[in-house]
């Protein structure tokens, strides 16, 4: 009678550790399986982030005499961008230079908008708010359609960890080690 002998150390993949990047990765690829609801992710996770970034840019900001002439070039969304950029190089600084160069991206069509406002285009608050809306309704969309639901904690961490799960696919193509 042969024995079934079962190795008790498999080969497997190294654990990921909790608070890592590869955790809150495979945290939000668990939840996002539907081809629709990534291809969602995809197009209006991008579009909510500079949403946010334009909203806030449009909230007036008080004059601050020691930032000088640099005062009009420093906003509400500053800060929205200096604790993304924070909490993005803490868990991967590579993915953090990608990710501030895309937010550095949005900052020039920020004022590209801006420039059209005064031409005569639409209210800038008003087309960052509709994007908004917009962009929250399809997630949402998304989110009913995968049908699952996530802890309370992982929820709003998603919203921060979903822009940088986005540059991570498009650097994981590129075989660049993050």
């Amino acid at each position: 009678m042969a024995k079934n002998k079962t190795s008790t150390n498999p080969k497997s993949e190294p654990e990921v550790k909790p608070g890592s990047v590869e955790f809150y990765f495979d945290k939000f690829a668990a939840a996002h399986q539907d081809p629709a609801n990534i291809v969602i992710h995809i197009i209006f996770v991008p579009l909510l982030l500079f949403s946010l970034f334009g909203l806030l840019w449009a909230i007036p900001f008080p004059y601050i005499k020691f930032l000088g002439q640099y005062n009009a070039d420093f906003n509400w969304s500053s800060f929205l961008l200096a604790f993304i950029i924070y909490y993005y190089l803490k868990l991967s600084p590579i993915l953090s230079y990608f990710m501030l160069f895309i937010m550095l991206a949005y900052y020039y069509v920020i004022t590209l908008l801006l420039q059209w406002q005064k031409a005569g285009g639409p209210p800038f608050g008003a087309l960052c708010g509709l994007i908004f809306v917009i962009s929250c309704a399809a997630l949402y969309g998304g989110y009913k359609k995968e049908g699952k639901k996530l802890s309370f904690e992982y929820r709003y961490k998603n919203i921060l960890v979903a822009p940088l799960f986005l540059v991570h696919l498009v650097v994981k193509r590129f075989k660049i080690k993050y």
